[in-house]
């Protein structure tokens, strides 16, 4: 994968968590959201230049609430994850959310129109436990990236724990490289080498 499309599919992340979920439908939450992401980048975007931790604030402001980091944690661990204790799974969940964070949150400038974000019509079966909210988001070329939405429902909120573009997973990309290392060095090293930032994962 590309370095643009894991940058794709993190920002797109962002884009959904602007707004509270518990009313609203997936595919709403993805529309309306967008716009409110916008207008805040856009009305700050001197500031952010200057105070690149501040941008890195707004997208843990925005993503933490809405994202299901444990669930999306044991997907990517899938089989390396079972069995370990709950502590475990959201200590690995924070730092994989931390570095992905700090690693991509300044791409978020690049979004400069709500025009670059389109939803489109729900189609398939969608319930509870798996619906797809498709989109496609215009990079820096005017290129039409396509974009996959996967949420669940938890309890009255829908929450997000994937995002596909291109065909490219989320989960897929991360569980491909974590799995060797959980499996060679232990998940609380891994975690560690997350959280110190020392860990390399590859964009392809």
């Amino acid at each position: 994968m590309q370095s643009a499309i894991v940058k794709t599919i993190f920002l797109t992340l962002l884009l959904a968590f602007s707004l509270p979920a518990t009313a609203m439908e997936p595919r709403d939450i993805i529309q309306d959201s967008a716009h409110d992401i916008f207008d805040i980048i856009n009305t700050n975007r001197a500031d952010y230049e200057a105070h690149p931790e501040k941008l890195v604030q707004l997208v843990n402001d925005i993503l933490m609430p809405w994202f299901d980091d444990i669930y999306a944690a044991r997907l990517i661990l899938g089989r390396h994850g079972r069995g370990v204790p709950a502590d475990k799974i959201q200590a690995f969940a924070s730092a994989m959310q931390d570095l992905l964070v700090q690693r991509y949150a300044n791409s978020m400038l690049r979004f400069k129109s709500k025009d670059q974000l389109q939803v489109l019509k729900l189609r398939g079966t969608n319930t509870d436990k798996l619906t797809r909210v498709r989109a496609r988001i215009a990079m820096d070329n005017n290129q039409w990236i396509p974009v996959e939405y996967s949420f669940h429902k938890v309890g009255d909120m829908w929450k997000l724990f994937d995002v596909t573009a291109e065909g490219i997973s989320y989960i897929i990309t991360y569980r491909n490289q974590i799995g060797p290392m959980v499996q060679a060095d232990g998940l609380d090293a891994v975690t560690e080498s997350l959280r110190s930032g020392t860990v390399e994962l590859a964009d392809n």
